[in-house]
């Protein structure tokens, strides 16, 4: 298995620096990650430094807690798309998701679906698996595979906890086509396989270079 080339090389800690968003292209190229996955401000920068490259630009909307208003959500995916994102990882309305509440869900998330569509860009839904249940985890999964999500994401990696196979498994057995990306907390290649055999199409890592050599 190419485990590389599943693998979303992150950063999105606060306190990056130019060199620092450096180094995590430089590893992507060395390593071929599928993409990395940086906050906004760094999408200019990245491209630049992965444009002889095959590896994508992934960057983050309504992040990390996803309560943005609608519009504004929409608005920063705009602006993502073009300086250059080629998939953008919004997080949900977590309140709406506790609620199942699917029109405001909708309102929420469907004009950034629409959009990434039309511009052929990967939009994936972060639901922060640790703050629901089973059975709200298994309706998000539903409703953004109805509403055209690329991939459900498992967690932000900033919130009382990461990625867990359960989850996983729930957001397999809820889905028929939309994919999955499991991040948040996976830091040996066990953990990683792992994700993948339990139905993961992409993982969220920024341990990745140590996944990947042991």
């Amino acid at each position: 298995m190419n485990l590389s080339g599943h693998i979303d090389h992150t950063y999105l800690k606060s306190d990056a620096t130019k060199e620092i968003i450096k180094r995590l292209c430089q590893e992507a190229i060395e390593h071929t990650f599928f993409s990395v996955c940086l906050n906004p401000c760094w999408i200019s920068l990245a491209k630049d430094l992965l444009k002889d490259s095959s590896i994508k630009v992934c960057t983050v909307v309504g992040f990390p807690l996803g309560s943005n208003l609608a519009k504004t959500k929409e608005q920063e995916a705009k602006d993502c798309l073009n300086t250059g994102a080629d998939e953008l990882d919004m997080v949900a309305n977590i309140s709406y998701l506790k609620e199942m509440n699917e029109e405001e869900l909708i309102k929420d998330s469907l004009p950034l679906i629409d959009l990434c569509r039309q511009q052929g860009k990967l939009l994936k839904v972060i639901l922060e698996t640790c703050l629901l249940t089973p059975q709200e985890i298994a309706f998000a999964t539903k409703l953004y595979e109805k509403l055209g999500a690329h991939f459900v994401k498992t967690s932000t990696g900033f919130s009382s906890a990461g990625a867990s196979l359960e989850a996983v498994r729930i957001m397999k057995e809820n889905s028929s086509k939309i994919k999955i990306k499991a991040s948040g907390g996976i830091k040996t290649k066990e953990q990683a396989l792992g994700f993948i055999h339990a139905g993961a199409d992409r993982l969220g890592c920024s341990a990745s270079v140590e996944i990947v050599r042991l």
